[in-house]
């Protein structure tokens, strides 16, 4: 699905996310786990490198490990939803948390609901601490913003469209505002 774009400033010329690159402290460890609980398949990485990683693939991605032994512990963290995390589209929730129970995997869950809709996400972290979360997020479609329901008013519409960049931003924010005018009456 393309996504049109109001905004007059020109794009760099992306076509996709290529890979994920991550610090761990054992790429023996990472790679274990990328292989057997997400499904990732090592493949063949430049021989110019001169320091212990390894390049794995699938669904579209490619995670690009790095080791550092001298990483911090994070052990001691909470799994944390609002942390920074890589996401991934599954097509069974409760078959993704069965088998991170019988892992004896740490993990929590939480769902997200718009218009009625629901996405269950399921949280947990690699063997370094990073944040992977599991969920059926295509349950909610991608809309553009400038399909929502609201319609932009005053004089910051105006000043937004001559200067270029910020357009999005300043609708967005003037919505917020007038919806936060409604609460105030």
């Amino acid at each position: 699905m393309e996504i049109e774009e109001l905004s007059n400033c020109e794009a760099l010329p992306l076509l996709s996310l290529n890979h994920v690159s991550l610090l761990c402290r054992s790429v023996w460890n990472s790679l274990r786990f990328y292989e057997e609980v997400l499904g990732f398949v090592v493949i063949k990485r430049p021989s110019s490198f001169n320091f212990n990683g390894a390049w794995l693939y699938n669904y579209g991605i490619g995670i690009h490990l790095i080791e550092s032994p001298a990483m911090e512990d994070y052990e001691s963290r909470p799994i944390n939803p609002k942390d920074n995390h890589i996401s991934f589209q599954c097509t069974d929730v409760g078959l993704v948390k069965r088998r991170l129970q019988d892992m004896g995997m740490r993990y929590v869950t939480a769902v997200v609901e718009d218009d009625g809709v629901k996405v269950d996400q399921v949280f947990f972290h690699d063997p370094d601490g990073y944040m992977v979360e599991l969920c059926n997020c295509e349950n909610i479609p991608i809309i553009p913003i400038s399909a929502c329901a609201f319609k932009p008013r005053g004089s910051s519409f105006k000043k937004a469209s001559i200067s270029k960049c910020g357009f999005m931003e300043t609708v967005m924010m003037e919505s917020l505002s007038l919806d936060m005018m409604n609460f105030s009456f």
